[in-house]
């Protein structure tokens, strides 16, 4: 009788999850995000981040509200971006890199005000990346940004320039990539 109750909870589990879930690239992307927040942040918009023809993660924004531009995100109190890798292509090195060219593109070349938060940062791309791995980046007006890697709190950074810069990355006037800044946005 406990193996039928388990089977039934865990096919009733996977149908919700399956139900209130969007299919990008293949993977389910959650339509909302429970983690920190009072109440769930819901799926603003989601999209594949890819170079020369290849997937290499999907990028999804959580709000508390709906928005349609950057400086609309960086006004709501909480914003979290999650990124999925779908490729096996991509390396912690390749990611440290990329990350720094959009910090630099996100504040025009000026980092130094938040270099050192950049550098902490930084530690959350030090083990080897492979295909499956998630990262959350859950940030608060209040408290930061909360980093998370397959689903374990990296470290906390507090400072408002660096959520905006980090926002920024995937919104800004020079985003990782004008495609997934249309599809995070859902203009």
């Amino acid at each position: 009788m406990k193996k039928i109750t388990l089977t039934a909870l865990l096919l009733g589990l996977s149908l919700s999850a399956t139900v209130d879930a969007r299919e990008i690239a293949g993977e389910n992307i959650p339509e909302t995000l429970s983690i920190q927040a009072a109440t769930p942040l819901k799926l603003n918009g989601a999209g594949v981040r890819s170079k020369f023809f290849m997937d290499l993660y999907i990028g999804s924004l959580y709000l508390p509200t709906q928005a349609t531009t950057a400086a609309e995100v960086l006004a709501q109190p909480q914003a979290a971006v999650s990124l999925k890798i779908v490729s096996g292509l991509i390396t912690a090195d390749k990611m440290r890199s990329a990350i720094t060219e959009g910090f630099d593109d996100a504040t025009g070349g000026k980092t130094e005000a938040i270099q050192a938060d950049i550098d902490r940062f930084m530690s959350l791309f030090q083990e080897e990346i492979k295909q499956g791995d998630s990262f959350l980046l859950y940030t608060s007006q209040e408290n930061g940004v909360s980093a998370y890697k397959n689903g374990e709190l990296q470290d906390t950074i507090t400072g408002e320039n660096f959520r905006r810069a980090l926002l920024n990355i995937w919104l800004g006037d020079e985003p990782a990539q004008s495609s997934l800044k249309k599809a995070m946005l859902a203009d």
